[in-house]
């Protein structure tokens, strides 16, 4: 018998983590000034972002591009949770280095 790929604890779903399929941490730069770190996943219409953080200030001196090595000491993040964005609402995905972000 197989483990369960989801299971429910008091009417709240909890799935595996090893059956998320995922392209791993992104930041997604969206339109109106919305940029967002997160565990990204596009499928069809739609761009989810799982753990997702509001990059509320960059907190660089060289751009967005910084991050990509993870935060600064003057980055401010807001947790947000999940977040479902069209994709025509996204300008950009930004690799970064998986291991220099910590979402949890």
């Amino acid at each position: 018998m197989s483990a369960p790929e989801i299971i429910k604890i008091d009417d709240v779903e909890y799935v595996r983590k090893d059956v998320i399929k995922d392209d791993g941490i992104k930041i997604a730069v969206l339109d109106r000034g919305f940029v967002y770190i997160g565990y990204v996943k596009i499928e069809g219409d739609f761009l989810y972002l799982r753990h997702a953080k509001n990059i509320r200030v960059w907190g660089t001196t060289k751009g967005l591009g910084e991050l990509v090595s993870g935060p600064t000491k003057d980055t401010k993040l807001d947790s947000v949770g999940s977040v479902t964005v069209p994709v025509r609402a996204l300008i950009s995905l930004i690799d970064v280095e998986q291991s220099k972000w910590n979402l949890f």
